[in-house]
C-alpha cells in the first residue's frame, strides 16, 4: 500500500493557536470584569503613570486644586467653640460646621459683611457696644437687598450635650466673596424674615420691622469667626 501524500497537523502548528485560545480564557477570567453597559468596561492598569486629565480635581472638592476656606470660630471670651470648612463644588459652596458648648436649640448662622470679630464692639454704623457688633450686619452680594441675605445660611441645630454638626450649601455667595468676612453664630433661632403681614410692627404698618429684616430675629452674637 502506498504511503499517504496527506501531512498530519504538525503539534509545533496547533500549540500556537491553543496557547492564543488558553491565554484569551485566562484574561477573560481576570478581576478585570466587563460591564454589560456601554463604554463603562474598567480600564486596564498597565503599569505606567495615568496621563494627566483636563477634569483631574475641576470643581471636584479635589484638595490640592481646590483648598476652600476655613473658619475658625471663638466666643466673646477668645475659648473655641467650633470650625468652619467652605469647599467649592461646581457652582455652588459646601459649608460644614462642627461646634460645642452652645445652648440647645437651633442658632441663626450667617456671613457677616466685614471680617472683624471684636469680642466688645460697636457696629459700623455706631449704636451701643456688644458682642461681635464689628462683623457688621449681614453680607449682601453685589446689588441684592432681599431677605434672607445672601449670607445667610441653614440654622445650626445644637443637641442636649451642647455639640452640633451641620452640612449644608449655598450658590449666593462665591469663595472670592467670602474670604476675609466673618462668620456668626447667633443665639436664637433665625426666621429668615417670614413674618405674615397679620403681624404688625410698632408703628402700626402690617409685616416685619426692621430688626426682623436685619438679623432675622436671631438675636445676639455668640460665636464668630474670619474666612480664611
Amino acid at each position: 500500500m502506498a504511503p499517504s501524500t496527506t501531512r498530519r497537523p504538525s503539534w509545533r502548528t496547533v500549540t500556537p493557536v491553543l496557547a492564543v485560545a488558553v491565554f484569551g480564557l485566562a484574561a477573560c477570567s481576570s478581576s478585570q470584569e466587563s460591564s454589560d453597559v456601554k463604554g463603562t468596561n474598567p480600564p486596564v492598569w498597565t503599569g505606567a503613570a495615568a496621563p494627566p486629565s483636563a477634569e483631574f480635581g475641576k470643581e471636584k472638592g479635589d484638595a490640592f486644586a481646590n483648598p476652600g476656606a476655613k473658619v475658625d470660630l471663638k466666643d466673646a471670651a477668645g475659648a473655641s467653640v467650633g470650625t468652619a470648612n467652605i469647599t467649592k463644588d461646581g457652582n455652588f459652596l459646601k459649608v460644614a460646621v462642627t461646634a460645642n458648648g452652645l445652648r440647645p436649640g437651633f442658632h441663626g448662622l450667617h456671613f457677616h459683611q466685614i471680617g472683624k470679630c471684636e469680642a466688645n464692639s460697636v457696629a459700623p454704623t455706631g449704636g451701643a457696644a456688644g458682642a461681635f457688633l464689628s462683623a457688621g450686619g449681614h453680607l449682601q452680594v453685589g446689588s441684592a437687598n432681599a431677605h434672607p441675605a445672601s449670607g445667610d445660611l441653614t440654622s445650626l441645630e445644637v443637641r442636649q450635650d451642647g455639640s452640633a454638626q451641620l452640612a449644608t450649601t449655598t450658590d449666593t455667595v462665591t469663595l472670592d466673596d467670602l474670604k476675609g468676612k466673618a462668620l456668626i453664630i447667633h443665639a436664637d433661632a433665625d426666621n429668615f424674615g417670614n413674618i405674615p403681614n397679620r403681624y404688625v410692627r410698632a408703628d402700626g404698618v402690617a409685616g416685619p420691622d426692621d430688626t426682623t429684616l436685619a438679623t432675622g430675629d436671631a438675636g445676639g452674637r455668640v460665636a464668630c469667626g474670619v474666612v480664611q
